[in-house]
């Protein structure tokens, strides 16, 4: 037998309809804003900060959290990482060897003469777990892009780059090229394409060294990531270096 929702005198049927009753005079759910008025709202508040402004901003934010700084041109990048490497008695690093920067960077090791063994993330994590969470001291990783208003690098690991190898080793280097600096999180979702050309399964945005507090605010460094993080920062030429070092304090 069928019958309307308006002649069910059951209990249940009275609860409904006291429900539709209330949602029906209920004002109407907040809707979000459309995709372009986001886009005119960041249009009429982008400052205008030429890219020595950008990187400045960024080298700055991330120092005030404990972030190392290095301030290197595209040529000496690989002589500036083996001198890292060197200064914090790094053992053993991952690279990763299959691209054209972990190549450039074994090469620039194995020039500078380290005593650091290159390791490469080659196997399943299941097979070599106790040894990359004791005998690891570093990771080496490329970053995407920058955002100068937070101080925040952005991460988008693969296959190759693997979130492991930012993640575990208590050490991350990360290699930066300076002209990936956008201004805000906005403007580098939209000038990378983020909605059209898809999203990994971690998109990770890093400040600086992984950092935990207790209900005192200790603050304690490493306690769910590396605790210690080193950027080389790649300076396009056209980017007075000696200028931005003496502005940020940072390795030139």
């Amino acid at each position: 037998m069928s019958h309307t929702h308006a002649h069910d005198a059951t209990p249940r049927g009275r609860i409904l309809a006291r429900l539709r009753g209330a949602l029906a005079d209920a004002p109407a759910a907040h809707t979000p804003p459309a995709a372009t008025a986001v886009a005119s709202h960041y249009a009429g508040n982008t400052p205008s900060w030429p890219l020595a402004e950008r990187l400045t901003r960024l080298v700055n934010m991330m120092q005030s959290v404990q972030t190392e700084v290095h301030l290197v041109r595209e040529g000496d990048w690989t002589a500036r990482l083996a001198w890292v490497v060197a200064d914090k008695g790094v053992r053993q690093i991952l690279l990763p060897t299959q691209t054209a920067h972990g190549t450039r960077a074994a090469a620039g090791l194995q020039n500078a003469s380290s005593t650091a063994r290159i390791r490469a993330f080659d196997r399943d994590i299941e097979h070599w777990k106790a040894e990359l969470f004791t005998d690891i001291d570093a990771g080496f990783t490329t970053v995407r892009s920058a955002i100068a208003a937070t101080g925040s690098l952005i991460l988008w690991p693969d296959a190759d780059e693997p979130r492991t190898v930012s993640l575990v080793p208590p050490l991350h280097i990360a290699l930066l090229d300076g002209r990936k600096v956008h201004t805000h999180f906005h403007e580098a979702m939209t000038a990378e394409g983020w909605a059209a050309g898809g999203m990994p399964t971690n998109a990770l945005l890093v400040s600086g060294p992984s950092k935990t507090s207790d209900i005192q605010q200790t603050l304690a460094y490493g306690a769910h990531g590396p605790r210690a993080l080193v950027l080389l920062l790649i300076v396009p030429d056209e980017v007075d270096l000696t200028a931005l070092a003496t502005a940020t304090g940072a390795c030139a």
